[in-house]
């Protein structure tokens, strides 16, 4: 499974479409281990852009801090599950709990 997280300043990026890079986990969730990881610079903020190149690169989830409505359809669309209300951290602890069943969510912090 990859699951990717939208980071800014090493750590969850609050608001999704504006982060500086995505951290790309590779995850056997059988074994619960992160089997490999790779730090990416995203295309520029357009619509459309971010669900394309994160389904070419075989994203099957995202765990976001806040996402609006309209980029979460346009993610099912590209069979790419969102968790979205994740709590500020850095990204290895998000995949270790997401892993470990701990993943906590809140609510979406994006209102649009």
């Amino acid at each position: 499974m990859k699951i990717a997280i939208p980071v800014t300043g090493g750590r969850l990026s609050l608001h999704f479409g504006h982060c500086e890079e995505f951290v790309i986990f590779d995850v056997d969730l059988d074994g619960k281990t992160i089997t490999a990881q790779q730090s990416l610079t995203p295309p520029a903020h357009e619509p459309g852009a971010l669900p394309k190149w994160l389904s070419d690169l075989q994203v099957d989830l995202i765990i976001a801090g806040g996402m609006g409505r309209r980029a979460q359809q346009l993610f099912e669309q590209n069979n790419i599950n969102v968790i979205v209300g994740a709590m500020d951290n850095n990204p290895q602890e998000l995949i270790e709990q997401y892993i470990d069943n701990r993943l906590q969510s809140g609510q979406n912090i994006c209102d649009h």
